[in-house]
């Protein structure tokens, strides 16, 4: 097996190019000229030693061995997508901060943690276990002790 690699700037082409069965849109969606488009296709297809495009008046055709290389693009562009925006997202600061009693962090919450971070994977999840509760009707959600809420509710 090669370890040959085309040229991102090429795959990117192919992919949008192959998507878009356009020339044009991909050049429009990468910010570069159908001409560069096109050259960056007819690169890799000289590298690849494959054809990966019929070329007809005004439209584009995928060819069998254009069309199965491109599922794989596809499927690989997608994940590299899906892990920029969760890496990004994380970097937003998408911050969840619970604060509560160590039993009920061990015995509850922590089991459950797993498949609420596999359902939101753009969410931090930061735990805070204490014998102190949050007061969320005082201005800017400071802590209380449990005992002080206790006897504020009394």
């Amino acid at each position: 097996m090669s370890d040959y690699l085309p040229s991102l700037s090429a795959l990117r082409a192919f992919e949008a190019a192959a998507r878009h069965l356009s020339m044009t849109l991909a050049a429009k969606e990468l910010n570069v000229t159908p001409g560069a488009v096109s050259l960056q296709i007819r690169d890799l297809e000289s590298s690849l030693g494959v054809k990966l495009f019929e070329r007809k008046t005004r439209a584009l055709a995928l060819t069998v061995e254009g069309a199965d290389y491109f599922s794989t693009l596809r499927a690989a562009f997608r994940l590299v997508r899906e892990a920029t925006a969760a890496i990004t997202a994380r970097g937003r600061g998408a911050v969840l901060n619970v604060t509560c009693t160590a039993g009920f962090a061990t015995y509850w919450l922590v089991p459950r943690l797993r498949r609420f971070e596999a359902m939101h994977p753009e969410i931090d999840v930061r735990i805070s276990a204490s014998h102190r509760v949050l007061d969320f009707s005082a201005t800017g959600s400071t802590l209380q002790s449990a005992t002080d809420s206790a006897a504020m509710t009394a």
